[in-house]
């Protein structure tokens, strides 16, 4: 009954929100007819391996059949079987479709469809409790939901992105947790889950973890008592996160320690890299310099841009996300926010595989893109003038372009 009722307050309160409304209305539209005519231009309506894996899930089964393998990129095959090298989470919410093979060949469209809207109607919400208020919600929301590239991770239907719109999702569910209520065992949930999607981001639970405690010290008398409950409730659901990522790995690979990605197949120049190192620290120097200077080519026909294959500079796709180094470190949230960035970015710049390969932008920075841009909103609450209006437009149009480019490439 609890549950209801707080579904009947919830649902009360969007209904006196006007603008809310109008907000989800506008993300809808815009994401579904983007996503229609991407999914025009791709002709690519087979049925996925997300779409293959859970219907195999329903009969038992881990793996894929030699019939169902559309590409053999990042699949290990141990015996006569064959493996998609990927996390749990994002084959989850393909199971509804599985009663109904008709809608199999979308399902890749439905599916991200419906994650990337939820995170794009996420955006208001999340820009109206950390930022200043007033029009500058308006600009973050935008930002969140048209000036990142979770529109163009949306529109391609793409199983592998899936992950990110996941993740991106939970993460901005646990910011806006944080900002209300803080519960530990809410927040350890939502990164549990996050890191079911992407495990870079089991490392967020370091930062707000220490603040969970911290602000224990200062509340109550009995610190070690508060302690103790506080970081049970918090590191349970990871714990069972940790737990369910070993048990899916144990099951396909044979030990709760193998993820796949170390022994599937790949093309010839990752497995290059890949030999030096799953992560490891020859990779940072290449990463940094595509994150922070990849850029395009020039061809004579529309769009004439060409993005690289490899990824692009965060400065040409979210430039706005430079408004964060306007909130400065005097103050603890934003030390948690800084802390998540700069932790979750380790392993994304450690990693073997640059941006994210056929990708517009540097896609595994998605991964703390939602920390940045908390930190914006904060930095637009002491100044919010014409160099931030002209950021947040920039980055408007690189996405832009970035859907241009999907379209007509």
């Amino acid at each position: 009954m609890r549950v209801l009722d707080w579904i009947r307050g919830r649902a009360s309160q969007l209904l006196d929100d006007r603008e809310a409304i109008a907000w989800m209305v506008l993300v809808a539209v815009v994401y579904g007819s983007a996503t229609f005519v991407r999914s025009q231009a791709s002709g690519n309506w087979g049925t996925d391996h997300m779409m293959s894996l859970a219907s195999n899930l329903l009969v038992g089964r881990s793996d894929l059949t030699s019939a169902q393998l559309t590409t053999i990129n990042d699949i290990v095959d141990i015996g006569d079987r064959h493996y998609q090298a990927m996390s749990l989470l994002p084959t989850l919410p393909y199971l509804p479709l599985v009663p109904f093979p008709v809608l199999w060949p979308f399902s890749r469209w439905i599916v991200s469809a419906a994650i990337g809207i939820a995170g794009g109607w996420l955006a208001l919400p999340l820009a109206r409790r950390y930022g200043p208020g007033g029009e500058a919600d308006w600009w973050l929301a935008s930002l969140g939901a048209f000036g990142t590239l979770l529109f163009t991770l949306t529109i391609e239907g793409n199983f592998y992105y899936l992950a990110h719109l996941e993740a991106l999702l939970l993460s901005f569910l646990a910011l806006i947790e944080w900002h209300d209520r803080r519960r530990p065992w809410v927040m350890g949930l939502l990164i549990g889950l996050a890191a079911l999607a992407r495990p870079t981001l089991l490392v967020v639970a370091v930062p707000f973890g220490l603040a969970l405690l911290v602000e224990a010290k200062d509340r109550v008398e009995d610190r070690v008592e508060a302690w103790v409950g506080i970081a049970v409730a918090f590191a349970l659901p990871i714990l069972g996160a940790l737990a369910v990522t070993g048990w899916w790995d144990w099951v396909r690979f044979g030990s709760p320690l193998e993820t796949g990605y170390g022994i599937a197949w790949i093309t010839g120049p990752l497995e290059a890299l890949r030999d030096q190192g799953l992560f490891s620290t020859t990779h940072v120097p290449t990463n940094l310099a595509l994150f922070i200077g990849g850029g395009y080519t020039v061809r004579d026909a529309f769009p004439w841009l060409v993005p690289s294959n490899q990824g692009q500079s965060i400065l040409l796709t979210t430039p706005a996300l430079l408004i964060a180094v306007g909130a400065t470190l005097r103050e603890r949230l934003n030390l948690v926010l800084w802390g998540a960035v700069i932790l979750t970015a380790i392993p994304v710049f450690l990693y073997y595989g640059g941006g994210g390969a056929d990708t517009y932008g540097y896609r595994y920075a998605m991964d703390f893109v939602p920390f940045l841009l908390a930190l914006v909103a904060i930095a637009l609450r002491d100044r919010f003038g014409n160099l931030e209006r002209a950021l947040i437009g920039l980055s408007l149009f690189f996405v832009c372009y970035g859907y241009a480019w999907q379209v007509w490439k």
